[in-house]
């Protein structure tokens, strides 16, 4: 008899909908103290999920990501972050 395993589910900080590993986009803090983008979900660090870049600025708004990846994220770190994210939520779009 197959024994069925569960998929583990992860919620987005910016609204709090449980969805699987691959629906979320995965911010990362690494060892260095640098928050950015993960767009593969596996580089080492402390993340946090988010659905959309509206989750993001509300997770930003309510200090929800500093809490989450246990850091000051500063202004230009939050602006990197959402240009990642833009670029990975519209694959065939160009960077201009």
């Amino acid at each position: 008899m197959a024994v069925q395993t569960t998929k583990r589910q992860r919620t987005c900080i910016g609204c709090g909908a449980t969805l699987g590993k691959g629906a979320l986009h995965r911010i990362v803090r690494n060892g260095e103290g640098l928050v950015s983008f993960d767009p593969t979900g596996r580089l080492a660090g402390r993340g946090a999920y988010v659905c959309s870049e509206d989750c993001l600025a509300a997770a930003r708004k309510t200090r929800k990501l500093e809490r989450a990846l246990r850091c000051k994220v500063t202004d230009e770190d939050y602006e990197r972050v959402l240009r990642e994210l833009a670029l990975a939520e519209a694959p065939g779009k160009n960077e201009e």
